[in-house]
């Protein structure tokens, strides 16, 4: 059936339901304000969807937006049969938040990839239909859950249709369809089936003006009123908006209604999960059982209590006086099972208390609590906020507060937290709690974007928690190190110098053995002092993180400071250790924050030991996971890559966006990193000028890191090549500084490299020769592969031209076989001055080249054992979403079975070192 005046919008919705039944997903948002039709359209959709669609739906309820995952409890509810056909870190991710099982709260994406599973799973008996109506009001662990798996459904026939007034950030960059007011002739046939009588045409115009055309206005408002109430439209109602009209119109039916019967009505709008025994309950508890039967057609009493409008229940709960919303919040308290639903019950308490009482903030703490352990931070810090403003004992309200802070701050309610940390602040402090401030700011700063002020803050924060807190103090320490790092020369303050000497003079470690006081102690000698006192420690601290001698939590915190512990001590073995075990643990836990970061450090490791199809796979995941979280983590694995295979459009465009990114939020070291992936294409290119000032750019960003040493590397490079022997000379004295006390062949293989570069005669080629040997007993293939083409250069300018063939036919090999093009490129030209003839190769015509990143790993993965739900699992995708892109690998490969995949992908030899 038909809804009046709404053919295009219906014939969208049509083609939704049609691609869903077609094998296809679809998500559309329907937006417009109050009253327009949202909610007649979802219905026309639920009409036109049955029989054949499985229907779930849900509601945002305005009263419940402080309960986490109500609403995606009431989409899900008729789902949790199939529960236990889900891996296990999903199973346990939604029986957590569902309150099923007691267990730790789980990532809140691993909690939308479970409704994902579980939604796709039911896709596979017949197609699916999710409506949301007023999602305007979902609670924010729902919202966020169903914004996840919007942007997730690809090859499953789900449908999800949400109904919002203004569409909330999670639902942002969805397909929109905008519901406005009907055409005038439709509303003027409209407001004639609402009105008993003949309308004037100027009145019935003015009213069809005034409204705007909105059906629930032209319905609602004249109701009641005679024909000479509206004999001048509606301008005797004042100047109230549309919504307000409206609601004003429903409460002049409930004003002709006996007073029980109203305050039925308002126990109902308070009560927001639409239970008949509550409300019957509730209403004998305030003796006005009888008034059921005097209802007026505002509501309906069925399986679930439901009004004509959710207008209805927001015009009689903001129309009633505070006394008589504490009256039936009081009631509703007393007739919820406190065993049952004992969080409602405490947000029943907390709306009838007329001022502080200290026992319903107990009730809601023990309710964040629980919220907390489900996931559901946002849900905990709004049960903190209302304790807060329930505690008159000014120390309890400032502990309070601080609670309510970090809840927000968990659940990326930056302002929010802001805001409580300052109620906190005003409050009578101690020194520790004075400390917890500060270092909750600093810890709102960090986590919002990893930009310059973090660095600073947690400074403050670890100076002032040292004569309170040694190891908490320490551990601050390791944070502010890290956010300067991340920061760069950007830190606003701060930076890796002033971090690196107070954490010098902080205490030292309590107890000896953990990681964390390693990298520590470390990286403040290593700013501090000479580098040859400070690689020892890292080198041990890195090996722990490799070895995997240090806790899961360390791991989770500091492993990718391990990684960079490992970079400065130049031992590329422990870095490709550190870097993995932390992208292991984080997998495991479902710590997707941290795999943000992992993935991007592990891609960079594989893409510097040469094997290019992992770290695309890499690469593939950290576009995942950034995606799916939001995670302002620069493409630092992604740069690598794109830099070493050289392919200049692809990774200047990369580079530019990430600069572009970076700047904006403060993140230094990604920048520093853009212009050193640039001066390594710009040399591949032979554009050795550009490289020359894109490397000095790396080199005196941050001089003391880690990428500052490999920039020096390419300036001595690109200073020779562009004929400037003094600047190269300064860069590798420079990079002699860097490498000075270490024994690893990575920077002693670097230097002698850089050394050959400037030197002369025998001594030049002694030098390359070392280079050769050195990076030779590496995984540094790209790193090797460069030293031949630098000697096979250099003894082509001696006229050696036989012993330059051997050496650049070595190169070219290495860079052809790894998918170093422009490298490859550079070494053929030279090849061709010898005098060899040597036709391009590239590496397209190898197994699976023509598999994107993410097909590519999907293969990788399913060869190596996984299955279907792990895979989804691991990329953030559903089951039948892996299954198609499996056909479509399978087609590219010429296979047509998991098992050929083995052959047809042979394991890499990264894969076959790291088991």
């Amino acid at each position: 059936m038909r809804l009046l005046g709404r053919r295009s919008e219906c014939e969208v919705l049509d083609d939704v339901l049609a691609a869903v039944r077609a094998g296809e997903s679809r998500v559309l948002v329907l937006r417009g304000g109050a009253g327009v039709g949202k909610s007649a359209l979802l219905e026309f959709a639920a009409d036109a969807a049955a029989p054949d669609m499985r229907i779930l739906r849900a509601a945002g309820v305005e009263s419940e937006m402080e309960l986490a995952f109500a609403a995606l409890h009431q989409l899900c509810a008729p789902l949790l049969g199939r529960v236990d056909h889900l891996p296990t870190p999903q199973r346990a991710a939604l029986a957590t938040v569902f309150g099923l099982q007691p267990g730790p709260p789980p990532d809140r994406f691993m909690v939308g990839l479970a409704v994902l599973s579980l939604i796709a799973e039911a896709a596979d008996e017949r197609p699916v239909l999710c409506i949301v109506d007023d999602a305007q009001w979902l609670d924010t662990a729902t919202a966020q859950t169903l914004g996840f798996v919007a942007r997730r459904v690809h090859a499953e026939t789900v449908g999800l249709l949400f109904g919002a007034r203004e569409v909330r950030e999670e639902l942002h960059g969805l397909a929109e369809l905008a519901v406005d007011g009907l055409q005038e002739d439709d509303a003027r046939a409209l407001l004639g089936s609402a009105v008993g009588f003949l309308l004037d045409r100027p009145v019935r115009d003015r009213i069809v003006a005034e409204t705007g055309g909105n059906p629930l206005a032209l319905l609602e408002l004249p109701r009641g009123l005679t024909a000479t109430q509206l004999a001048s439209g509606f301008g005797l109602l004042g100047t109230q908006t549309l919504p307000g009209r409206i609601e004003e119109s429903f409460l002049r039916q409930a004003d002709t209604l006996p007073a029980p019967t109203r305050q039925l009505l308002l126990v109902a709008a308070a009560e927001p999960v639409g239970d008949p025994v509550l409300v019957w309950r509730a209403a004998d508890e305030l003796g006005i059982a009888a008034a059921f039967a005097e209802i007026d057609g505002l509501l309906t009493l069925g399986e679930r209590v439901t009004f004509r409008h959710p207008l209805v229940r927001s015009a009689l709960y903001g129309s009633a006086t505070p006394p008589e919303r504490r009256a039936v919040h009081l009631a509703l308290a007393n007739v919820t099972d406190s065993t049952v639903d004992p969080d409602r019950r405490a947000w029943h308490l907390a709306a009838s208390a007329a001022g502080p009482d200290e026992d319903v903030a107990v009730e809601l703490e023990r309710s964040a609590d629980r919220a907390q352990a489900r996931g559901g931070f946002a849900a905990a810090a709004a049960f903190l906020q209302r304790a807060v403003a329930l505690t008159r004992d000014p120390g309890r309200r400032t502990e309070r507060a601080l609670a309510a802070a970090q809840a927000s701050l968990q659940a990326g309610a930056f302002e929010t937290a802001q805001g409580l940390l300052a109620t906190a602040g005003a409050g009578d402090l101690d020194e520790l709690g004075r400390a917890r401030v500060d270092l909750l700011r600093a810890e709102s700063a960090f986590a919002f974007q990893r930009g310059g002020d973090a660095p600073a803050l947690l400074l403050r924060a670890a100076r002032t928690l040292e004569p309170l807190d040694v190891r908490l103090a320490r551990d601050t320490y390791l944070d502010a190190w890290s956010a300067a790092l991340f920061a760069g020369r950007m830190a606003t303050t701060a930076d890796l110098g002033e971090v690196s000497r107070a954490a010098r003079a902080a205490p030292p470690a309590e107890a000896a053995g953990r990681g964390s006081d390693l990298l520590l102690d470390g990286f403040a000698l290593l700013f501090t002092d000479d580098r040859g006192h400070a690689l020892p420690l890292l080198k041990q601290a890195a090996g722990a993180f490799a070895a995997g001698d240090v806790s899961t939590e360390e791991v989770l915190r500091w492993g990718w400071l391990g990684t960079a512990a490992a970079a400065f001590a130049w031992d590329f073995e422990a870095c490709g250790g550190a870097a993995t075990r932390q992208v292991q643990v984080a997998r495991s836990a479902g710590a997707l924050a941290v795999l943000a970061v992992g993935v991007n450090v592990l891609g960079q490791v594989v893409a510097l030991e040469g094997d290019f199809a992992e770290a695309a796979s890499l690469t593939a995941e950290a576009d995942a996971v950034r995606e799916a979280t939001g995670a302002q983590v620069a493409q630092y694995g992604a740069l690598v890559l794109a830099a070493l295979r050289g392919r200049e459009s692809d990774a200047f465009a990369l580079i530019e966006e990430t600069i572009a990114e970076a700047t904006a939020v403060g993140q230094g070291t990604a920048v520093q990193y853009a212009h050193w992936t640039r001066s390594i294409v710009l040399n591949a290119l032979g554009r050795h000028d550009e490289a020359l000032m894109s490397a000095r750019l790396a080199a005196d960003d941050t001089p003391e890191l880690f990428v500052a040493s490999w920039s020096l590397s390419e300036w001595v490079e690109a200073a020779v090549r562009s004929g400037n022997p003094r600047a190269a000379t300064e860069a590798l004295a420079r990079l002699q500084v860097q490498i000075r006390g270490t024994h690893e062949p990575w920077g002693l293989g670097l230097e002698a490299r850089a050394r050959g570069l400037v030197s002369k005669g025998a001594s030049a080629e002694s030098a390359y020769r070392e280079a050769i040997e050195q990076l030779g007993t590496t995984r540094l293939r790209p790193d090797l592969a460069r030293a031949h083409l630098l000697y096979g250069e250099w003894l082509r300018r001696q006229s050696r031209r036989v012993d330059a063939r051997a050496e650049l036919r070595a190169a070219y090999d290495l860079f052809v076989s790894i998918g170093m093009e422009a490298f490859a490129e550079r070494t053929r030209r030279e090849l061709l001055a010898t005098g060899e003839k040597v036709r391009k190769r590239t590496e397209s015509s190898s197994a699976g080249a023509e598999l994107t990143p993410q097909e590519r790993q999907i293969a990788l993965l399913v060869r190596d054992g996984l299955s279907n739900p792990e895979v989804g699992a691991r990329l953030f995708l559903s089951p039948r979403t892996v299954e198609w892109h499996l056909r479509k690998i399978f087609d590219k490969l010429s296979i047509n079975s998991r098992r050929q995949l083995r052959s047809a992908l042979p394991r890499t030899d990264y894969e076959a070192a790291t088991g």
